[in-house]
């Protein structure tokens, strides 16, 4: 993949060699099946002693090294809604080893409370942790207040986990004085600390979205993020992805970050394989789907999401989901990967390239998409529909246009064809949909290049606002958690030759944090000092807001 000829901005170990793998995903063995069928005599007694010797009070230190505590990948909550919210575990005793766990169901129980202290208890009940589903626990917890926090825990044996605090989505017809919103996205291990999570939670926020690569397919399996990357590892079976999920949510800053909020996620390509596009990959892989399935399973088995219908269909589990925040903002979660045309003009495999527009004629085919057909009206009907003040559209990668050279003609562009800049003409689609809704206040959230942008969208990116080419949304597109990026020097270049593109930030690190209330939206660009010092300091980089009624870009 190429980026102008900087190499991709996602990609640091461009050049580097692939590690070629084999395989596909693990099938559900014969003896998996029969011991979870016989598992139901043996719960209890199985449950006690895997917990022995761990206290009532949490973990010891260094349990979960030791492989005597069975919740050393914390707790979760998501997908809030104003009378439930989804609440997860998953029993793993070691991290970097799945054979810790018995291949055995355990019965684990589970409290939800109004208090932190767990006086007073609002549901609670016992779940299942099944080994075809990695031991992993999803409780959608209902019958809840709108609007409020609880606190949550589970419970195997004597063995307790951490507490994780969550809130329910205000009432349908209520309008919150504000939310609270961290965004993060592209979190690889293999290039830095889990800082940016350690201050989103210390900024305490009512709710987390995160907008994809919450995983990378390859690197070495280690408990400490390492110095330098090495190329190793790629995953491509279930139990590759499955350990690849263990590794990072082992890491203490990531789940503070759960334990602090609910989250809302999306995913992009490196759950699954670098730069994939529906049912092709880089390799164009026969067995892909396989892959796919087996990605989209494990993905499924460690975040805090609901199934939407889609249980025991992993090869094509429904990402995309709508959240509504009171009347006060609708989230709109996207799923730019499942349902895509493949990525023009790539010749002899899969996956992105960078052309220009002149040498690329499938750049103008209307039929092509991002989105997919079913998922474009699933969309229009919410917004049509939305009578939020924000209606929020989360989804994986820049909206702007980001040509790669300076534009005289339209056919001078030179784009990345992985982002929207290579489906020109499904931008458009969405651009259309989102004037001919009505909705208000569309905001346009962003991640996958590893840098900090704000821009402003409308129809044609090449003519000056004004009456025929109207403002359609205000994009805030966030940097990467650890992943790297291009020089400062370079973005700047693309900032300056992009009109829709306000300001761009590739050397830092961090997240965004949002304060959206009913007058204003406004969004500081966090920045880490220092992504490798787990201990970083952290500085806001820059600040815009975007009042209601009003779309563009305010810098404060």
């Amino acid at each position: 993949m190429a980026d102008g000829g900087d190499g991709d901005p996602r990609r640091s170990d461009a050049g580097a060699a692939d590690h070629p793998g084999s395989g596909r995903a693990d099938p559900r063995g014969a003896d998996a099946r029969r011991a979870f069928l016989l598992a139901g005599a043996r719960v209890a007694a199985l449950a006690g002693a895997a917990a022995a010797g761990v206290s009532r009070a949490g973990p010891p230190a260094g349990a979960g090294t030791r492989g005597a505590y069975p919740f050393t990948l914390g707790v979760a909550s998501g997908a809030p809604l104003p009378n439930a919210v989804v609440i997860w575990t998953r029993v793993l005793y070691d991290p970097l080893n799945a054979a810790s766990t018995p291949p055995v169901a355990m019965a684990v129980r589970w409290e939800v409370a109004e208090d932190e202290a767990f006086r007073a208890i609002a549901a609670k009940g016992t779940a299942t942790a099944a080994p075809d589903l990695a031991h992993s626990v999803h409780v959608d917890v209902t019958g809840l207040a709108p609007g409020r926090w609880y606190w949550y825990r589970f419970m195997l044996g004597d063995a307790v986990s951490p507490v994780g605090r969550t809130r329910t989505a205000p009432a349908l017809d209520a309008m919150p004085a504000a939310l609270k919103l961290a965004v993060a996205s592209c979190q690889h291990w293999e290039f830095g600390s889990y800082a940016a999570h350690r201050h989103i939670a210390a900024a305490a926020p009512e709710l987390v979205a995160f907008l994809g690569d919450y995983i990378y397919e390859w690197g070495p399996y280690q408990s400490r993020h390492p110095a330098r990357a090495v190329r190793v590892d790629e995953s491509f079976t279930l139990a590759q992805y499955r350990a690849r999920y263990a590794q990072y949510k082992s890491d203490a800053d990531l789940q503070a970050a759960h334990h602090a909020a609910p989250w809302i996620l999306a995913w992009d390509d490196h759950e699954v394989a670098n730069d994939y596009a529906a049912d092709r990959d880089e390799r164009l892989d026969q067995g892909f789907a396989a892959r796919r399935a087996a990605a989209y399973q494990a993905w499924y088995e460690h975040q805090p999401v609901r199934l939407n219908g889609s249980a025991g269909r992993f090869g094509g589990l429904r990402m995309y989901e709508r959240h509504d925040w009171g009347r006060l903002a609708r989230f709109h979660v996207l799923d730019n990967r499942q349902y895509r045309s493949a990525q023009a003009c790539t010749v002899g495999r899969g996956g992105s390239s960078s052309v220009y527009r002149r040498d690329c004629a499938a750049l103008a085919d209307a039929g092509r998409t991002m989105l997919g057909a079913e998922q474009q009206q699933w969309l229009e009907r919410g917004l049509r529909e939305s009578k939020a003040r924000w209606n929020i559209l989360a989804q994986q990668t820049l909206m702007a246009q980001s040509s790669q050279v300076p534009l005289a003609r339209a056919a001078d562009g030179r784009y990345w064809t992985d982002g929207w800049d290579g489906y020109p003409a499904a931008r458009q689609k969405l651009y259309d949909a989102l004037q001919a809704s009505g909705a208000g206040n569309p905001l346009v959230l962003s991640g996958d290049v590893h840098t900090f942008y704000a821009a402003e969208l409308s129809r044609d990116a090449r003519r000056p606002v004004g009456p025929g080419n109207p403002l359609i949304a205000t994009e805030f597109c966030g940097t990467s958690v650890t992943s790297s990026s291009r020089p400062q020097a370079r973005t700047q270049q693309y900032v300056d030759m992009n009109a829709q593109l306000k300001y761009g930030r590739s050397d830092k690190r961090g997240y965004m944090l949002f304060d959206i209330r009913p007058e204003r939206a406004t969004v500081l660009f966090q920045g880490l000092d220092d992504v490798h010092n787990p201990a970083t300091g952290i500085a806001t980089l820059a600040s815009f807001s975007v009042a209601d009624g009003k779309k563009g870009v305010r810098f404060d």
